[in-house]
């Protein structure tokens, strides 16, 4: 019996990205007495981790980072190499969310699951961000990767990081797979075509 939560080999399923800082708060607020969600959620939306790397990262990897600094990993997708850099709202909810935590063991998971205590699974984490979208009042269509996506939208569109860099950011062999995440809207194609040379 097919599972209704899985999608068909092949088919693609669309996310979408948390299009506003105003919306990002609101996702903040419900999850404010949530220490580990608040931290997986702004871990998240400003590292642009793939989920799967995202609930396998240890507390090993994140415990002495400070602003600026930053953690290499080995993307399970792609086998690729990258290297993340550590905001300041990350290194916020990273030291409250381990001073609550406090695990013993370097190799202990980031992010583990309250039941088992064993890391996340991606399924888990896509109802979890469905759940604070729903919460916060967002429409749309948002699972876990959606995550990844707000990091691309917000870039683009209010913090105008150009493209390139954007790519190298995504860790992307190409542009158009950049250019995926970014969520352009249909509204602003017509609008860069009415504009004059």
């Amino acid at each position: 019996m097919k599972n209704p939560n899985h999608p068909v080999p092949g088919q693609v399923i669309r996310v979408d990205p948390i299009r506003s800082h105003q919306a990002i708060e609101k996702i903040k607020k419900v999850l404010r007495d949530s220490p580990r969600d608040l931290a997986i959620f702004v871990f998240g939306v400003n590292t642009n981790v793939r989920a799967i790397d995202l609930l396998t990262l240890t507390v090993g990897q994140v415990q002495n980072l400070n602003v600026g600094d930053h953690f290499i990993l080995r993307e399970k997708k792609t086998g690729k190499i990258r290297r993340i850099t550590i905001n300041h709202s990350v290194s916020n909810v990273l030291q409250r969310w381990l001073s609550i935590y406090a695990p013993t063991d370097a190799s202990a998971c980031l992010f583990p699951s309250r039941k088992t205590g064993q890391p996340l699974k991606v399924p888990t984490l896509n109802n979890l961000v469905k759940s604070w979208c729903q919460q916060a009042g967002l429409k749309g269509n948002f699972g876990s990767h959606t995550l990844r996506k707000t990091f691309g939208y917000i870039h683009r569109t209010v913090h105008q990081t150009d493209i390139a860099t954007l790519m190298v950011m995504f860790n992307h062999s190409n542009q158009r797979q950049t250019l995926d995440y970014l969520g352009i809207q249909p509204s602003e194609v017509k609008e860069a075509y009415l504009k004059e040379i």
